[in-house]
């Protein structure tokens, strides 16, 4: 008997030294987390604490299904644009008052950030804070720390705002606890928020507001950038096949309207009005000789207003005046880079196409791309330039399909192509897909909220994510895959075990006894100020969802010794591991505003430390009246 509690012991003791071990190398950085996790369940293995069985089942585990699901799902929020169209058109309403931008700027923050991760809604309120913080004349590191806080509060509001979140509801239902609902964590958000907003206000006034913004130098254009060096809009129109138009079932070769009116066709845009419309909402082509013109087609024309006027009425076609696309009556013309896009490549000194004119070259028929206009020194030519000789030093803007323009790149001894054709079009958001979006993300939500609808949580958000990728909210199941941020995935899936190790070898209850016996004679509230605090220190150094792993079961165990509800305490592993502000490195998003707000650590120190004892005090008083002991 003493031999077997000698062996026990000593493997409780391993088992505390592969956690130490983990912490010290978390700590460090020097290993990225998910190979430190991973490192941590191979010695659970070589050690037999844990059989195979055991230490993969974090792989199969729920939470870690869920969080895959909700990847992608936050990835076609943003990808569709849904996500910026309503921040950006609630920041409206603040006008030019600081304080009115800076509580909306927090409330829409948070609500974003309780159905998105925290770090997309943080990539993508970034820009849009900045340009309101510069139109209200107001400085951006004012606004930027304040939102990354913000991004952390709300995810405290749904369950699936936080990885955290979905560690503490497995715990819970693991022991045989009723699960949490979707909305049980929306009290502890909003409280979380009202003392951010009470905190940040004077806080952010006294250290952040002083720092001038530096000019931002951005390497590369954007689409709309190049759109409007070349002046495109201005000589763009949009002509809308009719039904008893003469277009109707001719080529674009067989029209030859380049020849007779000087016009390029650039695209055809369709509109399937179909029974499918819920599946696919336009269809971008480019304009192909053997193209077909259909009745509905909008085409996309470049030249003289008169000529693309003469062509509308030669044609029976009608000239839209601007103010209507196909999709929605009250926005103006523009090209959209869905499936096609443009891009620019300069021509080298030495190739040996120079003194050829554009058609001889041949860009559409060797890569199916069109030359919308010429750059050459300070000039633009936007017209004939089929007939126009290509220069050493000249930039080509030529707009095709995305491949194809990737295609122009591999070509590198004639011409270098600018930027990243394909980084781009990932940059393009499929706008008019934002109203699918919406309607997943919602049906999502209503499955995890009413419980009479016999769904679990985790396939709820498996049927978003399926459903997004399907309804085509992605450019492709690539992109879909590439939302999900893996590294997070194999380091909650790797630790998990290692909360089962602890509980099977002893070790939590030795720890748990440790926190009893210290705090547990000052009472529940004692030891739950214990457990937040632990939690709170440990997330600064260690990922939040690592921390919540490791003290999620002790929290539980400490509990079941002084027989009271397991939930607050758990709570308070959740807020503590997500209310992480004192140090720019605790969350990837403080990280994220470091430079945009030209922060110092210290700006982290006398702005976030304050915030998070005052969070903690507030939330040892608060978790007790919401969840009794």
């Amino acid at each position: 008997m003493t031999e077997q509690l000698k062996i026990e012991k000593r493997i409780m003791w391993t088992t505390i030294v592969i956690l130490v071990l983990s912490a010290i190398f978390f700590v460090s950085g020097k290993i990225r987390s998910d190979i430190v996790a991973l490192c941590a369940l191979v010695a659970l293995l070589v050690f037999q604490i844990l059989t195979p069985d055991e230490a993969l089942a974090g792989f199969s585990n729920s939470v870690v299904i869920m969080m895959i699901g909700l990847f992608v799902v936050g990835g076609a929020i943003f990808q569709t644009g849904l996500a910026k169209m309503i921040s950006s058109r609630i920041l409206k309403f603040a006008g030019k008052s600081e304080m009115r931008l800076f509580i909306l700027v927090i409330l829409v923050t948070s609500a974003i950030g309780a159905f998105v991760s925290n770090t997309g809604t943080v990539a993508l309120m970034l820009p849009i804070v900045v340009s309101l913080a510069v139109s209200a004349e107001i400085s951006p590191s004012r606004l930027l720390m304040p939102l990354a806080f913000a991004s952390s509060m709300g995810g405290m509001m749904t369950l699936i705002g936080t990885p955290p979140n979905l560690v503490i509801q497995d715990t819970l239902v693991s022991a045989g606890y009723d699960s949490l609902s979707f909305f049980s964590f929306l009290p502890v958000g909003l409280v979380c928020v009202a003392v951010g907003i009470l905190v940040l206000l004077p806080l952010s006034k006294l250290f952040l507001s002083k720092r001038e913004k530096k000019s931002d130098k951005r390497s590369g254009k954007t689409l709309q950038q190049l759109v409007n060096e070349y002046g495109l809009s201005h000589n763009l129109f949009r002509l809308r096949v009719v039904e008893h138009s003469s277009l109707l079932g001719k080529t674009i070769v067989e029209l030859d309207i380049r020849r007779k009116y000087g016009l390029n066709i650039l695209e055809v845009r369709r509109g399937d009005l179909s029974k499918h419309r819920f599946l696919k909402t336009i269809t971008q082509k480019l304009a192909d000789p053997d193209t077909t013109m259909q009745g509905g087609d909008i085409l996309y024309v470049s030249g003289d207003f008169q000529k693309a006027k003469q062509f509308s009425l030669d044609y029976a076609l009608e000239l839209l005046d601007g103010h209507t696309t196909e999709e929605t009556k009250d926005a103006d013309k523009s090209l959209a880079f869905y499936d096609i896009g443009i891009a620019e490549i300069v021509f080298m000194p030495a190739s040996t196409l120079i003194n050829r004119t554009v058609k001889e070259i041949g860009f559409r028929d060797k890569f199916n791309v069109n030359v919308l206009g010429i750059r050459r020194k300070k000039e633009y030519l936007l017209q004939d330039l089929g007939n126009e000789q290509v220069h050493g030093g000249d930039v080509l803007l030529v707009q095709g399909a995305w491949e194809n323009i990737a295609r122009l790149s591999r070509e590198d001894t004639d011409w270098v192509v600018l930027g990243q054709p394909l980084a781009e079009a990932a940059k393009v958001t499929l706008d008019y897909k934002a109203p699918v979006a919406a309607a997943i993300m919602l049906l999502m939500i209503v499955m995890m909220v009413f419980d009479f609808i016999p769904v679990a949580p985790v396939t709820a958000v498996m049927i978003a994510g399926i459903l997004m990728v399907l309804t085509g909210c992605f450019r492709n199941v690539e992109a879909a895959y590439k939302t999900i941020n893996w590294e997070s995935v194999v380091l909650i899936a790797a630790m998990l075990p290692m909360s089962q190790a602890l509980e099977k070898t002893g070790a939590s209850t030795l720890i748990s006894n440790t926190l009893v016996e210290g705090l547990g004679t000052y009472g529940p509230f004692a030891l739950m100020a214990g457990i937040y605090f632990t939690t709170s220190l440990m997330t600064m150094f260690i990922s939040n969802t690592a921390t919540a792993v490791l003290l999620a079961p002790i929290a539980l165990q400490s509990a079941a010794q002084m027989g009271i509800s397991p939930v607050p305490l758990l709570f308070a592993v959740t807020v503590g591991a997500s209310m992480c502000f004192a140090s720019p490195f605790s969350t990837p998003p403080n990280a994220l505003v470091m430079p945009a707000g030209q922060y110092t650590f210290m700006d982290y120190v006398k702005v976030g430390l304050p915030l998070q004892i005052i969070m903690g005090i507030v939330m040892v008083f608060v978790l007790p009246f919401l969840f009794p002991f």
